[in-house]
């Protein structure tokens, strides 16, 4: 399986987002074609920054919004993608929560219709992602696959019906589909500063506090970038090569919840900047959040073979470097 990945044509929807930047380089490097699209073109992305150490890399960057069917279909039958990783979304609670409609449409609409296209376009292996956030609050934790998707708030319903038309679409029409549900994912390259790990990371570097929005008490599994990248690249070549069953869900994460507290006092630690105190804004729970979410990822290690290979402590030293490296540019 070494030489799998060389010159498919992996359709990347949001291909200069956080995952999508890590996906597409990684398989860049394994002499993959890509077919990334783009909404936007932003001065920073890990993209841009990535391909800047890559020679003669395969890839189309093509700007399109999901929502627009019409746009999408020419894309697909232009380039008749062999794969498909759907990882674009509005991806900020905050955001769902202020402007549900926006969000609905591009997580959901935009869903529907990549999937209608990769079974108009026969698209081999489609991966689309969920997140744990379809869970909703569970009083039994780690999350397992089969516990049922309550969620409530606008982001997490989003991703739930997201999760929900794409076994809709594997059972229904045999396309080759399936889901991926993963914890909260950190690492180099996110300008996502509104997130706690980057935004934490950012204030340490600039000698400021770092703002905890909750009380610092909710519980959280973070996951680091290259840990999903395998996990994805796994998963999909599985899917493609008809070892998985259409319809099926994975989870990612490392199962090990750490407080939103003790997380930014580890980055300050990680930072050598003990001296800054958190300054904590809520005095209970924030509306529209969960209070509690972590994964089991026995699945994924039992039929993928994949396991988490960075600790929380190495994913935060790598990562805090890169800003650091980075930042000041």
């Amino acid at each position: 399986m070494d030489n799998f990945w060389r010159n498919k044509r992996v359709l990347i929807t949001g291909a200069n987002g956080f995952l999508g930047s890590h996906l597409s380089i990684a398989l860049l490097k394994k002499e993959a074609f890509i077919i990334g699209i783009i909404k936007e073109d932003p001065k920073y992305a890990y993209l841009k920054i990535a391909l800047n150490e890559l020679f003669n890399p395969k890839i189309k960057l093509i700007k399109s919004d999901i929502v627009n069917f019409k746009s999408l279909s020419k894309i697909f039958k232009d380039h008749k993608p062999d794969i498909c990783m759907h990882v674009a979304a509005q991806p900020i609670v905050g955001i769902a929560n202020k402007s549900p409609l926006s969000t609905f449409e591009a997580n959901i609409k935009g869903t529907w219709n990549i999937l209608e296209l990769a079974r108009l376009y026969k698209t081999k292996a489609v991966i689309v992602a969920s997140s744990d956030k379809a869970y909703g609050e569970h009083k039994k934790l780690p999350y397992k696959e089969d516990a049922a998707l309550l969620a409530l708030h606008p982001y997490d319903a989003s991703k739930a019906c997201a999760d929900m038309l794409t076994r809709c679409y594997a059972h229904t029409y045999s396309l080759n589909t399936a889901v991926t549900r993963c914890a909260n994912i950190y690492g180099p390259g996110d300008f996502n500063f509104s997130r706690i790990i980057p935004d934490t990371i950012r204030l340490a570097i600039l000698n400021q506090n770092p703002v905890i929005r909750s009380d610092g008490t909710p519980l959280r599994d973070y996951i680091f970038i290259n840990d999903i990248v395998d996990g994805y690249l796994i998963f999909s070549e599985k899917l493609y090569c008809n070892k998985i069953k259409p319809g099926e869900v994975f989870n990612f994460g490392t199962g090990r919840p750490i407080s939103v507290l003790n997380l930014v006092n580890k980055i300050l630690l990680i930072a050598k900047k003990q001296k800054l105190k958190p300054k904590i804004l809520s005095k209970g729970k924030i509306k529209g959040e969960i209070d509690k979410q972590y994964l089991s990822s026995s699945k994924a290690k039992a039929l993928l073979g994949w396991k988490c290979r960075k600790s929380l402590t190495e994913g935060l030293k790598i990562t805090y470097t890169w800003y650091a490296n980075h930042l000041k540019h």
